[in-house]
């Protein structure tokens, strides 16, 4: 059964696409959880909502100007944030709600609700055609390859800002070169799972991974296991039971991290 439905291109097409944005969302997600910016995913999805309003409202594909405006709304914010010392929270809740708001009223101006809108919202990852598949693996492997270029950098100022800084290192720019990545990552992201859970993508499988506290490399491998793992059960199950496969993929990581709670709880996870 599993093997007739790996024959469908469509399916193919999503599987593909759920892996490489799984792998992105560990990689980056990890950073901004370490960093407890585990909402700031949030707040650029819901910030993306603006720009894939603005898309649909001027007859431009949604998902390049969700790129503009979130990428636009993220860097000003953090501007923002590093001038007038604003809270991680509050710059958060400002990029999210302000995101929120101006997509409400775009959409309100081109006549309300509509089928695109939705799958964008919940996400409609086994409707994704070949040429959106190509631009998923080829922005993974770019951002991929960036982050290998400045692992280090990253690295240590995700640890010890003060003390990168202090080694000679750029901080103000690689927080604006992770925040530019995240960006790209979260709208990516959109197609798999949708503006509304795509924060439980980036944080759900890293929180698992963190809890059986092994080194960093091997908590970054054991949370991309745990994603691509939830992405390839959760478009399979989803097709099979005919439900969303979304709130499936999310689901399946949510049964992962109570599993690991579990085994934690009753001490058979092995920290080393």
């Amino acid at each position: 059964m599993v093997f007739d439905i790996l024959t469908y291109s469509f399916i193919q097409r999503a599987i593909v696409s759920g892996v490489a944005i799984a792998l992105l969302c560990s990689i980056v997600g990890m950073f901004l959880v370490l960093r407890r910016y585990s909402l700031f995913g949030d707040a650029i999805a819901h910030s993306s909502f603006g720009g894939i309003a603005v898309g649909l409202l001027i007859g431009v594909y949604p998902i390049w100007t969700a790129y503009i405006i979130s990428l636009s709304s993220a860097i000003i914010i953090t501007k923002i944030k590093k001038s007038f010392s604003i809270s991680g929270e509050s710059s958060v809740a400002i990029l999210l709600s302000s995101g929120i708001s101006i997509g409400l009223i775009l959409i309100s101006i081109s006549g309300g609700f509509t089928i695109d809108i939705f799958s964008f919202l919940f996400g409609s990852i086994l409707l994704v055609n070949a040429e959106d598949t190509i631009i998923i693996i080829l922005l993974t492997i770019t951002i991929l390859i960036v982050v290998l270029i400045f692992y280090r950098p990253i690295l240590y100022s995700t640890f010890n800002e003060e003390q990168a800084q202090i080694s000679g290192i750029n901080v103000e720019k690689i927080n604006y070169l992770l925040i530019s990545i995240s960006g790209i990552t979260v709208v990516t992201s959109i197609q798999l799972v949708g503006i509304l859970l795509i924060s439980s993508l980036l944080v759900i499988p890293n929180i698992t991974a963190i809890l059986y506290g092994k080194s960093f490399k091997k908590t970054v491998l054991l949370s991309m296991t745990i994603s691509t793992s939830s992405v390839v059960i959760g478009i399979l199950f989803s097709y099979v039971l005919d439900i969303t496969s979304s709130g499936t993929i999310v689901l399946i990581s949510i049964i992962i991290f109570v599993v690991t709670v579990c085994l934690k709880s009753l001490g058979l996870i092995n920290q080393s």
